[in-house]
Formats: C-alpha cells, structure tokens, sequence
C-alpha cells in the first residue's frame, strides 16, 4: 500500500499551504522528483492515485492545495484573498523548495494541470524546474473553446461570476461542475486571463510587473499533453500556451480517445484510475 506525508508550506508572504509528500519506491530511484500542480478548483486528491503509480515507479511526488482551495483555504471562502497570480508568485515557489528541500534535488520537473501547468512565466524560481509536462495545458482562450464550454464560458464569465462577486463573495463553480468553488479573485482572473490569447500574460504590466515575467527567461523543455476531445485545451489554445515561451524547446502531444480505448479523455480524465492506460504515456515524457 502507498504511503504518503501530510506537510504544510510556508510560502514567502506567510500563507501555509497542504500539501502531501510521496517518498520514491526504494527499489526504484529517479533522478527528478516530481511536483504536481492541480488545475484551477481542483483538490490534491483528485491526484492521489496517479502519484501513487508515480511512485510506485520510484518518483518522490509532492502535490498540494492552492491558496484559497481545499484543505488550503482558511475560514470562509467568501472572505479569501486569494488569487492565480499569488499561485504563480508564491505557492508553486514554495513547494518547488519544499520538495527540493525534501528529496535534496537540485531541480525537479514540474506537471502540470491545467492552470497547474500556465504559471511557470510568474514563478520566480523557475530555474529549479528541469522539465515541464503540461496535462490538458492551454491558455484556455475563450475563442479556442469548442462544444459545451464554448457556450458556457461566456455564461459564467460575463454573468456568473460578476453577479455571484457580490451576492455570494465567490465563484459558485462546483454548481456547475467545474470542481471547488472558487475565491472571488480567483474567478474573476480567470475570466480576464480567458478573456484574452495568452492568459496569465494579460497580468503582465497590471498586476504582476515587467520584472516579474520571466517567459522569455525560460529555458527547460515544455510538453504539452491535451485529448482531441478536450474543450478548453483544444489544439489552437495548446498552440498559444506554448508560444509564450520562445527559448523553451516545446512540444504537443495529441492523444486520440478512440484509438486509446476510451469513449472521453477530455480536460480531467488523464489522471483518474480508469484512464491507466494513458499514464505510461506521461511518464515517457517525464522520463524522456
């Protein structure tokens, strides 16, 4: 049976984070740890499995809460403070040092999902990732939408969520299935940040300084992994993610349902048990 760790970090401003450490397979030892970082709304254990078979493979694995969401939201929702920008600015550094800290790596490679995987450009400490995997990794462009979400997106970026600002104080995104309902500033830049190509990059010159975008700094490889049927990283939207980072040798893989045995991958099932199949998939990349 896997075991793991309950950790908290301690991000540079103060906030604490909840976190869970997997220790690598003692029969097996990779080079790199790895550090999963969960898409916007979703919880650490939504991952657990799939950091189980990582370790089983003799990766050390750390995932963790973001700010504001799961065991990492403090007090009510309505009342936090919390936004993508901090995630970029202050979670993910402190569990890249957390984890390095733990496993006593020098770098480590960072996967991502979804948003988990768009933030590397606001993440000062970016030269401790050796590689990035980027699960259903897109900007998530509001006109690279298709089917469903491309109807309601508009719904519940223009609607939804200014309304619910000021009557409930969050994003109620959990009502219509799209994980943990949400810190209001979080909503509310993930409406702006869709709203745009290029999104965490609609913060440049706003709320995050020129001095504090480091996309073109970014040197390690990037791999983006998506489904032909994912409706939020669809193929243009993988494509203007990755284009962000122009010193960075990038790459997309596709990943086709039919042909792998599924009737849907989509943007969430990569990680769930019944997709197995498609984790050897990943783990190639990260080993590659």
């Amino acid at each position: 049976m896997s075991k793991f760790e309950t950790l908290t970090l301690n991000c540079q401003d103060g906030y604490q984070l909840s976190a869970c450490f997997y220790e690598a397979s003692a029969s097996k030892q990779q080079p790199y740890p790895i550090l999963i970082c969960p898409a916007t709304g979703i919880t650490k254990q939504f991952y657990h499995r799939f950091s189980c078979w990582l370790q089983a493979q003799g990766y050390a694995v750390l995932v963790f809460d973001f700010r504001g969401i799961g065991q990492s939201l403090y007090g009510p929702l309505k009342q936090s403070t919390a936004s993508i920008v901090q995630w970029g600015q202050q979670d993910i550094p402190a569990a890249i040092d957390a984890l390095l800290d733990k496993t006593k790596a020098e770098r480590l490679i960072l996967l991502g999902h979804s948003a988990g995987g768009q933030l590397l450009g606001l993440v000062p400490n970016h030269a401790k990732v050796a590689k990035v995997i980027a699960i259903s990794g897109s900007t998530g462009h509001i006109k690279g939408l298709k089917g469903r979400t491309k109807l309601l997106a508009p719904l519940m970026f223009d609607v939804i969520f200014p309304l619910s600002r000021f009557t409930l104080g969050y994003g109620p995104t959990r009502a219509i299935g799209m994980g943990e309902n949400l810190p209001k500033d979080v909503a509310r830049e993930w409406a702006q940040f869709c709203s745009k190509p290029g999104y965490v990059i609609n913060a440049i010159g706003k709320t995050v300084t020129r001095q504090q975008d480091y996309h073109v700094q970014i040197e390690c490889p990037i791999t983006a992994i998506w489904s032909t049927d994912d409706e939020i990283a669809t193929e243009a939207n993988v494509k203007d993610l990755l284009r962000l980072y122009p010193n960075a040798a990038t790459k997309a893989i596709e990943l086709n349902p039919s042909t792998l045995g599924h009737k849907a991958i989509g943007h969430m099932s990569m990680f769930k048990s019944s997709h197995e199949n498609l984790w050897p998939i990943i783990e190639k990349e990260i080993a590659a």
